[in-house]
């Protein structure tokens, strides 16, 4: 067992943070300090926590910071229905999968920019570092209704705190073994009309060996700089702009191509071999109000650029760029009285994807590609008594590549006197193929499929939550029950063997239970525990990199001043599925195979030999895509 030590060097800070935003300018608590989420509803005002029927958990910028985190997937593992997994060190892809989905099922927004790459057709979560200065919201179930194509498993939400809410400035600087240096910086404030908040990170590690008997350390570096402004020069109008680069260079290890060695299968250590990731990302709203408030239009223009290159052994043999254009206006309408209060939301969200893969191959085709797609959501909300909620919405999105897909949701809440709430949830989601799956092809070991069809899940949750001594302590527990048709996989049909994606025409279903309690029993002592079990299964197999308990345990000792702290988390990561392939496919295309078992299809097709790509690809009839 490897351990890693930490010496801080540097802790100055100006203000303790307040309040978290979104949109990215709406507060997320109310004016008794009652947790609002801002994710699960298109109006552009917050819901609060106790009335969603959906499972949300919201992870704070104090947990943020006792728990010390600085890549962000680290918190994520103390949510319960949340899977994390990693290939190598820091820095290395890290995929997070909700509830049994897959990795490209989870919607990722970073203030409210929908941040996957692209071209992937997911968000590596390996590229963002954690601010002190954020919180994180975790909306789990299908939310296509809201988000359109990935929100199967659900929404991912990291936001970044305003210059209000945490004004000053803060600077951190620490080191430790393997190499390992963390800084970051944070200027925020108000000035006149104008919210602001800079903020820079970084974070390098020398690292460690990650192959069997290996003696190469995988080590990464990894940036972050980010800018928040809000203008309001009235109380009806707002203008909020974003920006936010990421550059991430991060060293792996190769698998083992030769399935006559004893070690075909395992990664070994490969010199030179590493991946560049720059990423760029901005969004400006401008945010209008009407009858004291309760009429609200927003205009939100939105892009995001992702750049990757990858290497091995010295030389450049795989990459792509992806770039999304979105647009949206949102209008939603409050009414009714002190006691019902209704709340009626129209959005439409425009949206263009480019794609272009430029891996350096004869064979590969490298010109644009692009998708373009138009939504029209739809979402009623109603509160009687605060204590009874229900929300549904409906979603139809039109897309020139794609069959054009109606989502829709449905969820209720309801708060007995007894401190005791009961809610529950249905609904359906939709995720589009990814450029590479369609058009992907790498030296006639990878053949694109343009024919492929949208993926579709519906499922429903239902759970229960107690509050107990005055909000001292919260229990819950949430039962959910999902399946998804047409999942998209890598099949091997003879007689070349050469690997193609394909629609599944059998069912994956996932079905599992989450349970959490919170308990402040004295001011000096703070207690979370999250727990999932899952089961997650494709035509009765287990799926692979869904482990089937995990859990988490964090004990916060304060001061009596609360100025001191200190934070034991203990993590639990149950065994997961393994890869299983069939033994044609293993010996046709053992390099592809044991890196699609690794968690990276798109390298293995890349990496394998280039004569027996060649030689396969002349057998296909010289098939370009």
């Amino acid at each position: 067992m490897l351990k890693t030590g930490f010496i801080s060097l540097i802790a100055l800070t100006a203000a303790t943070p307040a309040l978290a935003q979104s949109n990215p300018d709406e507060s997320t608590t109310d004016a008794s300090g009652d947790t609002i989420v801002v994710t699960a509803s298109r109006s552009g005002e917050g819901v609060r926590i106790d009335q969603l029927g959906a499972s949300v958990t919201v992870i704070d910028a104090d947990a943020i910071e006792q728990r010390q985190t600085r890549i962000l997937s680290d918190v994520l593992r103390d949510v319960p229905g949340v899977a994390v997994s990693r290939l190598g060190a820091i820095g290395g892809q890290t995929q997070v999968r909700l509830r049994g989905t897959e990795g490209n099922h989870t919607l990722v927004l970073i203030d409210g920019i929908e941040a996957s790459d692209p071209f992937n057709g997911e968000f590596d979560f390996g590229t963002l570092i954690a601010s002190p200065e954020a919180r994180v919201e975790v909306l789990r179930g299908q939310q296509s209704s809201l988000y359109g194509s990935d929100a199967i498993g659900g929404v991912i939400h990291y936001i970044t705190l305003t210059g209000a809410e945490a004004p000053g400035f803060s600077a951190r600087a620490e080191g430790g073994s393997f190499e390992t240096f963390s800084g970051d910086a944070r200027v925020a404030g108000v000035s006149g009309d104008l919210d602001y908040s800079l903020s820079a990170a970084y974070l390098h590690t020398g690292g460690s060996p990650t192959a069997r008997f290996g003696t190469r350390d995988i080590g990464s570096d990894n940036v972050g700089v980010s800018a928040k402004l809000i203008w309001t020069p009235s109380e009806s109008f707002r203008l909020t702009g974003v920006a936010r680069y990421s550059y991430v260079d991060a060293e792996f290890n190769n698998s083992e191509f030769d399935s006559a060695s004893p070690l075909f299968g395992f990664i070994v250590d490969s010199p030179d071999t590493y991946a560049k990731t720059r990423s760029f990302y901005g969004l400006l709203r401008a945010e209008f109000t009407a009858l004291d408030g309760r009429w609200t239009n927003a205009l939100t223009g939105q892009i995001v650029d992702v750049t990757r290159k990858s290497y091995s052994f010295g030389t450049r043999d795989g990459g792509s760029e992806g770039r999304r254009y979105k647009g949206s206006f949102e209008s939603s309408l409050r009414f009714g009285t002190d006691a019902i209060v209704h709340r009626i939301t129209a959005a439409v969200d425009v949206e263009r994807e480019e794609f272009r893969n430029t891996t350096p191959s004869p064979f590969v085709f490298q010109g644009k590609r692009d998708t373009d797609n138009v939504g029209l959501v739809g979402q009623y909300e109603l509160l009687v008594n605060d204590v009874f909620s229900l929300g549904a919405s409906v979603r139809r999105d039109e897309n020139d590549r794609f069959d054009d897909a109606t989502t829709w949701r449905v969820q209720g809440s309801y708060s007995l006197p007894t401190g005791t709430r009961i809610r529950g949830a249905y609904g359906t989601g939709v995720k589009n193929p990814g450029y590479y799956e369609l058009y992907g092809f790498s030296d006639g070991v990878f053949i694109g499929n343009p024919d492929l069809r949208p993926e579709k899940s519906k499922g429903w949750e239902a759970g229960i939550e107690q509050r107990i001594g005055d909000g001292a302590a919260t229990i819950g527990a949430t039962y959910f029950d999902s399946k998804l048709d047409g999942e998209i996989f890598t099949t091997f049909p003879p007689p070349n063997f050469v690997a193609t994606p394909a629609n599944r025409t059998t069912t994956s279903k996932q079905r599992g239970v989450e349970v959490f309690a919170s308990a402040r029993p004295i001011p000096q002592i703070q207690l979370d525990l999250a727990y999932t079990w899952l089961k997650a299964r494709e035509d009765g197999a287990v799926e692979v990199r869904r482990p089937k308990h995990i859990g988490s345990f964090n004990a916060t000792v304060f001061s009596p001043d609360e100025r001191f702290s200190t934070t034991l988390t203990v993590r639990y990561n149950g065994q997961a599925g393994r890869c299983r392939l069939h033994r044609s496919q293993l010996r046709a295309s053992a390099g592809v195979a044991a890196r699609i078992c690794a968690g990276e299809p798109q390298r293995a097709l890349q990496a394998v030999g280039r004569d027996r790509g060649l030689r396969a690809y002349r057998e296909s009839g010289g098939r370009k895509i």
